[in-house]
């Protein structure tokens, strides 16, 4: 019996009640609401998921972003936001996931698998996530994995090894719909570490209500040789706030999004800045890739856009700047990891099974080196990762754990997609089989810069 069709309700939030909340109480209750709801019948392998047309081509779309809801301003100005605290420290090397993690990790492995799989396909055709899956990842809690549990979120402390694992079992369903279903999280996470009190009761609201917003975190830039910790994109202080002007480019779920978190240079030092949807000057238009197509990836333009002085986000002194870029490569090397496992689970049957000259390829030398080879480089993969995200949950420095994480995970993420295209032969260059997207999504991890982060 499957997870989804197993948990049943019982108590408080669907589990049994206990004086203490589970924290990950919130994500399970989800997962029943879901369970017992008809979104498995729309999106799963049963019937297939509806799929509203978002045809974003070269020539694309390009508008002025509309206005959402009305984020009402709320909480003390100036007032420090609430902080989740450090994970345990044990002084042990010890990746092993804790009891919480784990329940948290089959929770949505399952709704990958049997929610986000059978999507992946036309979503990445459609250039657009399935309303119906989106819906779905709200439904057990995606959003408000990163929020304080004293704001209405499920973290009792740091959540970035939590996020790494919830980040690896998506991309295992497809890269594309998990960077589309954690792009709100991202920004609410972004706004529990580093939002003021009035920030995170002006938006976070929100974000743990029944209907929460799209939101983006955009960091990339179209431009040669970009680097990410020197932004083309400038703040200007101005009356009563900033001017922003720049562009934007791969903001998933642009055209539906109702906040963003823009980096920008701000007096020689980059910064962030929280822009609402609808604000004057804003304007989002198509922009395609070549992978992570499911993500609804668009490009952002802003003009003299103002902004008030509330709308700072953390230090403007680079630190929370340059934290967030290292949080963001964290998450895009747990969704390498999760996306060279689906590659590793894919080609491995294939190869057992695929015969030629009479027997499986399997039993050839070459191929069987280079299915191993998958797989070492994978764990190797694996471990650098979750090193990363540990010291980020404890509070350490792990600057130099995600720059060898990103290292390893952009070259060995990109070979391992190429050889699973190689190992199935004339099969992998056809859409039939999914390994020619997961190769042209691995090969975004060492392109991309924010629109997620753990």
């Amino acid at each position: 019996m499957s997870l989804l069709n197993s948990l049943r309700p019982g108590g408080r939030h669907g589990i049994a009640t206990t004086e203490s909340r589970d924290p990950i109480g919130y994500l399970v209750a989800g997962l029943n609401r879901l369970a017992q709801s008809d979104l498995i019948d729309r999106v799963g392998l049963r019937k297939p998921a509806e799929q509203a047309v978002f045809s974003i081509t070269s020539s694309g779309f390009k508008t002025l972003t509309t206005a959402g809801r009305t984020f009402a301003r709320a909480g003390k100005v100036g007032r420090p936001g609430v902080r989740v605290a450090p994970a345990a420290r044990t002084g042990l090397f010890d990746l092993t996931p804790t009891e919480d993690e784990q329940m948290l990790v089959d929770v949505v492995a399952e709704y990958a698998e049997e929610v986000v799989r059978p999507a992946a396909a036309a979503a990445d055709e459609a250039c657009a996530a399935p309303e119906s899956v989106l819906k779905a990842g709200l439904e057990i809690g995606l959003p408000i994995l990163g929020v304080p549990e004293a704001l209405g979120g499920i973290s009792e402390e740091r959540s970035a090894m939590a996020g790494t694992l919830v980040a690896e079992a998506l991309a295992r369903g497809d890269l594309g719909l998990a960077v589309a279903g954690l792009s709100s999280g991202s920004v609410a996470t972004a706004l529990g570490l580093w939002g003021t009190d009035a920030q995170q009761q002006t938006y976070l609201p929100a974000f743990t209500g029944d209907d929460a917003p799209a939101a983006a975190l955009a960091l990339t830039e179209p431009s040669v040789l970009f680097d990410v910790l020197s932004p083309s994109t400038t703040a200007v202080r101005s009356e009563g706030g900033y001017t922003l002007n720049g562009v934007k480019s791969l903001v998933p779920r642009g055209a539906e999004a109702e906040l963003f978190i823009v980096g920008a240079l701000l007096d020689g030092a980059p910064a962030l800045f929280l822009v609402e949807a609808g604000t004057a000057g804003l304007a989002v238009e198509g922009d395609p890739a070549m992978g992570v197509r499911a993500a609804s990836l668009t490009r952002l333009s802003l003009t003299d856009v103002r902004v008030g002085s509330e709308a700072v986000l953390g230090d403007v002194d680079g630190s929370t700047y340059r934290e967030c870029v290292r949080l963001s490569r964290l998450a895009w090397c747990a969704l390498a990891v999760g996306t060279a496992q689906a590659v590793l689970d894919y080609v491995t049957p294939y190869v057992k099974e695929r015969q030629a000259f009479g027997e499986p390829i399997a039993h050839r030398q070459s191929v069987a080196f280079m299915v191993a080879n998958i797989a070492i480089e994978l764990q190797a993969m694996r471990l650098v990762t979750y090193k990363a995200a540990s010291r980020a949950a404890a509070g350490k420095d792990f600057t130099r754990e995600v720059a060898l994480a990103r290292k390893l995970c952009s070259d060995k993420g990109m070979q391992i997609g190429l050889d699973g295209v190689q190992l199935l032969g004339g099969h992998g260059f056809v859409k039939e089989h999914p390994v020619e997207r997961w190769y042209r999504d691995l090969r975004a991890i060492g392109i991309m810069e924010g629109s997620v982060l753990v």
